[in-house]
C-alpha cells in the first residue's frame, strides 16, 4: 500500500479512541501489567505517545518542513515519560493524549503537505536521511504496533491462567524476548 497522508490521519485520529475504548477505567492491574523489566505496560504506552505527541512527530516533520541548515533531528528519550508521568492517572494520560493527538492532526491537516513536500529529507541521528513521507509512515505504523503491544501485553497477564490453549492463542508466544 502506497502512502497516502488522508488515510494517514485517519488511522492516526482513531488511536486515542481505541486506547481510551481499551483502557479507560480499567483496574491497575491491567494498566500497570508489563512483560518484565524494563518492558512498557499500557500506562506507560500512552505515556510514551503523549512525549511522541510532543517532542517527535511533528517536531521532526518542522525540521523537515524548514529545510534549514541543519536538518538534523534530536535523539528522541523513549522513557521520559516514566519519570514525568509517575504520580498521573491513566485517565489523565488519556485525555492528554486525546487533546494533544487532535491538536497535531489538525495542524498537519492545515499544511496541505504535497508531494514534493513529503520528498523532503532531515536527518534521523540513527537511521540517517528520511523522508517526510517516511516519518509520517512510520507515525501510523508506531500507533498500530502500541495499540498491538497494549493487547499483547494485556493478554499475557493471563498467560499463567489459560491452561493448554497457550499454543493456540499466538498473542501469548508473541515477542518471547519482551521489549518497550
Amino acid at each position: 500500500m502506497r502512502f497516502r497522508l488522508d488515510l494517514s490521519i485517519d488511522i492516526l485520529r482513531r488511536t486515542p479512541a481505541t486506547l481510551g475504548a481499551l483502557l479507560q477505567g480499567v483496574d491497575r492491574a491491567w494498566a500497570r501489567g508489563n512483560e518484565g523489566p524494563d518492558t512498557f505496560s499500557p500506562f506507560d504506552v500512552v505515556g510514551h505517545l503523549i512525549d511522541g505527541e510532543e517532542t517527535d512527530w511533528m517536531t521532526r516533520s518542522r525540521i523537515i518542513l524548514a529545510q534549514g541548515s541543519d536538518p538534523r533531528f534530536e535523539p528522541y528519550d523513549r522513557f521520559r515519560h516514566r519519570a514525568r508521568n509517575a504520580a498521573r492517572t491513566l485517565e489523565s494520560l488519556l485525555a492528554e493524549f486525546a487533546k494533544l493527538r487532535a491538536s497535531n492532526l489538525e495542524l498537519l491537516d492545515s499544511w496541505h503537505l504535497t508531494e514534493g513536500e513529503l520528498d523532503l529529507r532531515g536527518e534521523h541521528p540513527e537511521l540517517g536521511p528520511v523522508t517526510l513521507r517516511q516519518l509520517l509512515a512510520s507515525w501510523v505504523v508506531h500507533d498500530l504496533e502500541h495499540v498491538a503491544q497494549v493487547a499483547r501485553v494485556m493478554a499475557k497477564q493471563y498467560r499463567s491462567e489459560v491452561g493448554p490453549w497457550v499454543p493456540y492463542l499466538p498473542v501469548l508466544t508473541d515477542h518471547e524476548l519482551p521489549r518497550s
